[in-house]
């Protein structure tokens, strides 16, 4: 928790880093304030406007519903979140563009096209339906930030399967919780993962969880090592199960409010609580954010350091950018192993344009030291934004300088939200000034307030309080 100290000495950062006018220039949202008076105005009209921009099997018949304290979106809209990731991509002139550019901590690289990944996606899905899995069942990944695992994730939603994906950094407990939380009859893994140059042997893990338990009827593997030298009696080889697959698979007509996914709360603050997103709402509001907040052109490279155990993963490295027809880079292992250049050889190699990281890591490498940036030609880095942990000053000065060049090319900028919102709900858009210390504005569509412990509204600064979300936007939980 943020101390009153910290936050006076946050308080006393006044300064303000203004964006470069190329930046603003060329933003796709030019007015924030006008984009956030009309969704906040007029949001059934806003959130429409964005809906429409995506294909639906069928069009909704009412836009939105608040019964407190349920609500709905798109009401009686029939859509598949994996139709706009994928089959849309295939006619519009994207087909042979490349959708994930997937690099491993060895040095190794793969790069997937549009109708690559969607041929694999259609294989994997049949695969699954050869399995018995079928819409509405429960499927738990335990996979390594991998294109296998984006594959898991999108072949379970184009069948309509909610899947559930768990860190491949948990334990046998936290695993066995969440699978038996989800009711999951299908587990989908892989041999080992790897950091640091060491293996992480995963399915052992997968096998101590899941030998015992009767609901879980399947465990497929993604081999990485090769056949394995005592498959157990339920393990159904990836590689195999999609081979052996048709590469037609028409996705699922899904009601809007149908589940996409259910993904766990870490349990730092008490027990794990699912939280379910679903197929309409969120795919139209982390795509509006992905192409206003994060401002992705047609032509950028888009790098994200999460992973899909995260919501960020979910939203931001699979989901979002898909719908929108970027091209995504993403890296397994620890960003500065082999060495501390990795993360800037990786933005001149790729020529990436726009990224999404964690203060944790910008002050790792403040720690490694500034000769390292001072190496590499970052000059295609325009926008670089944070999130998942406040944003120092000293860190968003440091990188200001050493990786956005003083804003001679680049900019950095932070934002907030979490596994409930999908999304961000806070952040500082591309075109008004960075303050340091400060998250920035409410975003289109988040209606906020700062109230205390009796849930009357704080109107005066430097008081704490709680923050809430007023009113639901389309890719809440």
């Amino acid at each position: 928790m943020v101390q009153q100290g910290q936050i006076d000495h946050l308080l006393q950062e006044t300064g303000q880093i203004m964006p470069p006018p190329a930046l603003v220039q060329q933003a796709f949202l030019q007015d924030h304030d006008a984009a956030y008076k009309d969704s906040m105005e007029n949001p059934e009209a806003f959130w429409e406007g964005v809906a429409k921009e995506l294909d639906w099997f069928k069009p909704w018949e009412q836009v939105f519903e608040w019964t407190y304290p349920t609500f709905k979106w798109f009401l009686g809209g029939k859509c598949n979140i994996t139709y706009n990731a994928l089959d849309r991509h295939l006619t519009n002139g994207n087909k042979n563009k490349a959708a994930f550019i997937f690099l491993g901590e060895d040095g190794s690289e793969r790069v997937f096209t549009y109708g690559r990944l969607a041929q694999m996606v259609h294989r994997f899905a049949n695969g699954l339906k050869s399995l018995g899995v079928k819409k509405g069942d429960r499927v738990v990944i335990y996979m390594p930030l991998s294109p296998e695992g984006a594959i898991a994730m999108l072949a379970c939603a184009r069948i309509g399967a909610v899947h559930s994906v768990v860190y491949a950094g948990f334990s046998v407990g936290s695993l066995r919780g969440r699978i038996v939380d989800a009711q999951a009859k299908v587990v989908i893994t892989a041999d080992v993962g790897y950091r640091r140059g060491n293996e992480v042997d995963l399915k052992g893990i997968c096998n101590e969880t899941v030998n015992d338990l009767d609901l879980v009827e399947h465990v497929v593997v993604w081999n990485r090592k090769g056949a394995p030298e005592n498959p157990q009696p339920k393990d159904v080889d990836f590689d195999q199960l999609m081979a052996g697959s048709s590469i037609d698979c028409p996705a699922e007509e899904m009601d809007s409010e149908d589940p996409l996914y259910i993904l766990y709360t870490s349990g730092t603050t008490g027990t794990p609580k699912g939280v379910l997103h679903v197929h309409g709402g969120y795919m139209v509001g982390t795509y509006y954010h992905f192409k206003t907040f994060w401002d992705v052109k047609d032509d950028d490279v888009f790098w994200c350091t999460s992973d899909i155990g995260w919501v960020v993963g979910h939203s931001y490295i699979v989901y979002a950018p898909l719908v929108a027809g970027a091209t995504t880079v993403f890296r397994e292992g620890a960003i500065d192993h082999p060495s501390p250049g990795v993360f800037y050889e990786t933005i001149e190699k790729y020529g990436v344009n726009v990224m999404f990281t964690a203060p944790t890591l910008l002050r790792m490498l403040m720690r490694y030291g500034e000769e390292y940036a001072q190496k590499y030609d970052l000059t295609s880095l325009r926008y670089l934004t944070c999130a998942g942990e406040p944003l120092n000053p000293e860190a968003l000065k440091w990188t200001y300088e050493f990786i956005c060049g003083n804003g001679e090319w680049g900019h950095i900028v932070d934002n907030w939200w979490q596994t409930e919102t999908g999304g961000p709900c806070l952040g500082t858009p591309a075109t008004i000034p960075v303050r340091p210390g400060r998250v920035g504005v409410a975003l289109p569509g988040a209606e906020l307030d700062i109230v205390d412990r009796e849930g009357q509204p704080i109107t005066e600064a430097n008081k704490g309080g709680l923050l809430v979300i007023k009113k639901p936007f389309p890719h809440f939980y």
